[in-house]
């Protein structure tokens, strides 16, 4: 049987990610980097989608790249109610969740389903969301809070946290369906989630301020705390940024390059060595809660994303975790 050409597209806050695969074998692949300024001009994140477009179709030009061969088109589903983690059709409503954001998020991902969709419709081929940012197969006992009618959100790097576990099963000659897992993607946001027979059971939100300290996100904060800081003067959209934008790295040191906070701390800066410390104890102790979750029954820990690359990081969770 003929392996099957698909075109993928996953915006980023500052980036476009491309690639036409066939089977699994990638046949081209393009981060697309897109101008800070120009993003700013746009005052909504669908205002960005004719820009987005036709720098995508510009790389794709310049490469010799023909779209007419591809079999199927998938974008990242950013913008969508909550769905169970799988492979979804796109059609006219979830293109309607993803322009208005029906998540009540803003992000670039909302992009991915309506890029894709128009591709999609020119070559007349189908167009599908895997694993959307809104996968949410959360045990019930998991969304109560101690407030009655609040209730746990979940917002995870669900695509890249179930593609590790799938991949790492494949080469371990198991179905994810039958393991359970710890995974964890550390980039500019940490999601830390427990994997129990193919489900995602538990998780932190990345959007909602929980779990470890990120680049751009404050993480777990005392409630009492918070609540002090938002009677102090600051607006909600100030302390809604806290959760994702201008939180953990970038509130302690203005920046988000972990590589960068790395670098002070070996050249001597005692709290960039704090913050770094602190954020490797803050992952260490989510994973800790996660194998509670999964009562220390994990098949294994699993990494993944950009700050994986810090060697001294891995180990540091190795000998806390293995």
């Amino acid at each position: 049987m003929k392996d099957k050409r698909i075109f993928t597209i996953n915006p980023g806050s500052t980036s476009t990610k491309i690639a036409l695969f066939e089977g699994d074998k990638c046949l081209f692949s393009e981060n697309v980097a897109h101008d800070a300024g120009k993003l700013k001009e746009f005052k909504n994140i669908v205002d960005q989608f004719p820009y987005r477009e036709a720098t995508i179709l510009d790389i794709l030009n310049k490469n010799q790249i023909d779209l007419s061969t591809v079999d199927a088109f998938v974008g990242r589903g950013g913008g969508l109610l909550a769905v169970e983690g799988g492979t979804y059709i796109v059609n006219d409503l979830l293109l309607k969740h993803a322009a208005e954001g029906a998540n009540g998020i803003s992000h670039p991902a909302q992009l991915g389903s309506l890029l894709a969709d128009k591709l999609a419709k020119q070559y007349g081929r189908q167009c599908f969301v895997v694993n959307p940012p809104d996968t949410d197969e959360l045990q019930d006992k998991a969304r109560m809070t101690g407030i009655k009618d609040v209730y746990r959100n979940v917002h995870l790097h669900a695509l890249n946290l179930k593609e590790t576990a799938i991949r790492h099963s494949n080469q371990m000659g198991k179905q994810y369906e039958e393991s359970n897992y710890i995974v964890c993607h550390l980039g500019g946001g940490v999601s830390v989630s427990a994997h129990c027979m193919g489900r995602m059971i538990d998780g932190n939100d990345i959007v909602g301020g929980e779990g470890p300290m990120a680049p751009t996100r404050c993480g777990n904060v005392p409630a009492s705390e918070i609540i002090d800081l938002c009677f102090s003067g600051i607006s909600q959209k100030e302390a809604k940024a806290l959760c994702t934008k201008t939180g953990g790295f970038v509130s302690h040191l203005n920046t988000s390059d972990a590589r960068e906070v790395v670098r002070l701390a070996e050249e001597g800066n005692q709290y960039a060595a704090l913050v770094w410390d602190a954020f490797k104890y803050q992952i260490i102790k989510e994973i800790g809660a996660m194998a509670a979750v999964l009562q220390g029954k994990a098949d294994g820990i699993l990494l993944s994303g950009g700050i994986v690359h810090s060697q001294e990081l891995v180990e540091s969770i190795r000998q806390s975790c293995s």
